[in-house]
């Protein structure tokens, strides 16, 4: 592990049994404390008892004096010296890294030990978000079954998966716009965005009701005209026409 090269925001805190150090992520802010120096505490606190009780006798001194002898009480200060800063930093830094792309420091969360960069510039980032998905659905699903809902759920899932199955057989029998990818009806010559030629859905399907036609002029099914012209080459680039009066790629009117 890489020591990183400086510390992280903190804070320090104080609860009563001495000063101690927040550390925060760079990235979620999530917080890391170190222990308060209690040892240290109770020593100090011992010093300044025994120089109070030596120095009682002298009038308006004591306690003054006793101050000024064995420094702030620890208890209660809100100030850490380099050294006790670099303490407690010591004792939270295994749970971070530093990235060296942007040079924050994060908490392991936010940091893929893989590729030795934060999730954020991580060569993985795909992966990642693919594995919180995953992990998101399996949690969604477990806290659904605590609470007899899981038939929901995959009916839920089984509902949106066969909505966007449809959606993807409709794309195909659509005509699209070879350059703002515009879908419009089958048989739409130009495109009602920018005006370009539009590609003629290559699938050889029923435009209403999608059913396989196989070549016919008309539906089997419900007798819908098949007006999708078949598949053809452009004879200047040879490109795949789809059924377009012009080519997709060059322009040129086909016969």
């Amino acid at each position: 592990m890489t020591t990183p090269s400086h510390m992280p925001r903190y804070d320090i805190r104080n609860d009563g049994a001495g000063p101690y150090a927040i550390f925060y992520c760079d990235v979620c802010g999530r917080e890391f404390r170190s222990q308060p120096g209690v040892a240290n505490a109770v020593l100090q606190d011992l010093g300044r008892r025994a120089a109070s009780d030596f120095l009682r006798k002298i009038p308006l001194v004591g306690s003054a004096a006793a101050q000024s002898v064995v420094g702030e009480d620890p208890r209660y200060t809100m100030k850490m010296d380099e050294s006790q800063l670099q303490s407690a930093w010591n004792q939270v830094q295994q749970h971070f890294r530093e990235c060296p792309t942007c040079l924050r420091i994060v908490c392991l969360s936010d940091f893929d030990t893989q590729s030795g960069f934060c999730q954020e510039d991580s060569p993985r980032t795909s992966e990642i978000a693919e594995a919180r998905g995953e992990q998101a659905g399996a949690a969604l699903k477990g806290l659904a079954s605590a609470f007899g809902l899981g038939g929901v759920i995959s009916e839920a899932g089984g509902a949106f998966k066969q909505a966007a199955q449809a959606a993807q057989r409709a794309s195909t029998q659509m005509a699209t716009c070879p350059k703002d990818g515009t879908l419009a009806a089958p048989g739409t010559k130009f495109c009602p965005e920018c005006g370009s030629p539009m590609t003629q859905p290559a699938s050889d399907r029923c435009p209403s009701c999608g059913a396989e036609v196989h070549g016919a002029k008309f539906c089997p099914e419900c007798g819908t005209k098949i007006e999708v012209q078949p598949l053809g080459k452009c004879p200047s680039c040879g490109a795949d026409a789809k059924g377009a009066k012009f080519c997709p790629e060059c322009g040129t009117k086909l016969s």
